[in-house]
């Protein structure tokens, strides 16, 4: 829903408004979702006759003009909706992959695990985990071909390693953060 753009604007204060077009909003007042600028809180989302949008509103939404604010909501069909956006905080996961886990956090993780194995790739985690470790940085290509998965899948996957705080993404490929890393060693003791 953000682009870069919008969320350096939201980062720096600039943009506190989003406009988007959809049959029902896909945000609620009082979410959030976490961003590479950290977690953005929708404040109030509510539909809104274009034609009423103000030249403030749409100087709020970082926009240039009425005619870029067109441009974006001719995108797709729907009705217009104006979205009060705010940072509400840093990602938690930059934190939280800091953070070594203690034996109950080690336990706590393998639980997670052992859940997100019993899907239905099977067991998949402690190879993705070893292999990032063993290879960090390098494309995602690589790392699909390796455990026989399509790309976009495992990414995803990859993505629910990262929200317990296990992968950092980098400009191509992963690595392991220091939680990782102590979870593998850990797993890999067991």
């Amino acid at each position: 829903m953000l682009n870069a753009r919008t969320l350096a604007g939201i980062a720096d204060g600039s943009v506190t408004l989003v406009f988007r077009r959809w049959e029902a909003p896909r945000v609620r007042a009082g979410g959030s979702q976490v961003t590479a600028v950290g977690v953005v809180s929708f404040d109030r989302v509510e539909e809104v006759d274009p034609a009423a949008i103000t030249e403030e509103e749409i100087a709020a939404a970082g926009l240039s003009s009425r005619e870029e604010l067109t441009r974006l909501l001719d995108r797709r069909p729907g009705r217009v909706h104006r979205v009060e956006v705010s940072l509400a905080g840093p990602d938690p996961r930059l934190a939280l992959r800091e953070q070594l886990p203690d034996a109950a956090g080690l336990a706590d993780l393998e639980a997670r695990l052992a859940r997100m194995d019993a899907g239905r790739h099977g067991p998949w985690t402690r190879t993705v985990l070893r292999w990032i470790a063993d290879h960090p940085g390098v494309v995602s290509t690589e790392l699909a071909e390796h455990v026989g998965r399509e790309r976009f899948a495992l990414k995803a996957d990859i993505r629910r390693l990262k929200a317990l705080g296990l992968t950092i993404s980098l400009d191509v490929g992963y690595r392991l953060s220091p939680r990782g890393h102590a979870l593998l060693e850990h797993l890999e003791r067991s």
